[in-house]
């Protein structure tokens, strides 16, 4: 019994003296001061441009009139979004942003990991760099010169796609693609890929390189082949990489893109090809409703927080890697 109490009192001592007091947060705050005087810069840009024009989501409960001060505006409640719901154009709107953001996610990822794990497999290191220029080089031109660019290639006049089909024998005279709605959401998705699938696979290819290549060593002693490596070892080692960036993407959702389906789209397909970017400009800017194109952005924004944080539940109860 006294040797029982005696190593509790040491084991306490032993504690007692290797314990460090911990600083206050006000005493940690003065001793990182330059760190945070660095910092300002950030957070009054983040408050500025981020949190301060949260005020004017106000209008959106408000029967806005800007010749009117603050005080003298007309409060509505949520009149402005039961007006939004019950409008069709609304909802057209609506399906056509959700149909081609996922379009747009669904096609970026997977042609995004598989070129990332094909060009992993080129051994020439000078051809693979070349490949990986050239391919996230669209990345960087503007979507007015992209829209250009497929505009001419869709063209019925020597436009290449179709005088390649022509040539093939596909079809037989050339086809209106920009003036067919069941073909617009499927010209943005390629239209995306073919802009961003080399710069979305950098972050896969980075992934790829961090995997052990001893497991690589041990599963070709297993006999697996080239096509077993890619789907056992490589698509595993960058499954935490696909998680985090699918819940990142999912808040995106309502984010099927304002340029493109603004440059591209024209009185024929404006049923399929109005977003609720292009929504928020007309009833905005063009009609002078800032209360109904204010309450589609709370819409559209309130919508992105919550699907994040779904995925991210969902991620974390299935037991895979999460954001938050």
């Amino acid at each position: 019994m006294a040797s029982a109490e005696k190593a509790v009192r040491t084991r306490a001592a032993v504690r007692a003296e290797t314990s460090v007091p911990k600083a206050s947060v006000f005493k940690r705050m003065r001793g990182q001061k330059q760190l945070m005087l660095m910092s300002l810069p950030i957070l009054a840009y983040v408050v500025l441009f981020s949190y301060y024009p949260v005020w004017g989501w106000t209008m959106a409960f408000q029967n806005y009139k800007p010749a009117k001060a603050f005080a003298e505006q007309e409060w509505v409640g949520l009149k402005q979004f039961r007006f939004l719901f019950s409008d069709d154009m609304f909802l057209n709107v609506l399906r056509n942003t959700i149909a081609m953001s996922f379009i747009n996610m669904v096609l970026g990822f997977v042609t995004a990991i598989a070129f990332a794990i094909l060009l992993n497999e080129i051994k020439h290191r000078l051809y693979k760099r070349a490949i990986q220029t050239i391919s996230y080089l669209p990345h960087f031109l503007s979507w007015i010169i992209v829209t250009g660019i497929v505009a001419n290639s869709l063209s019925v006049d020597g436009g290449i796609v179709n005088v390649l089909l022509m040539k093939l024998g596909f079809i037989h005279e050339p086809i209106m693609w920009l003036s067919l709605p069941h073909y617009f959401w499927g010209i943005v998705g390629a239209s995306h890929v073919w802009k961003e699938v080399g710069w979305n696979a950098i972050i896969y290819l980075a992934a790829i390189t961090s995997i052990d290549p001893s497991l690589y060593e041990a599963a070709e002693i297993d006999g697996a082949n080239r096509y077993q490596k890619m789907l056992y070892v490589t698509l595993p080692g960058i499954k935490s990489i696909v998680i985090i960036l699918l819940i990142m993407n999912i808040g995106w959702i309502l984010e099927a893109g304002f340029e493109v389906q603004y440059l591209l789209g024209n009185g024929v397909v404006v049923d399929w090809s109005q977003t609720i970017d292009i929504f928020v400009l007309k009833y905005g800017l063009q009609i002078g409703n800032y209360s109904l194109a204010t309450a589609a952005g709370i819409f559209k924004s309130v919508v992105s927080i919550t699907l994040i944080f779904a995925a991210n539940t969902i991620a974390k109860r299935f037991g895979d890697d999460r954001l938050i």
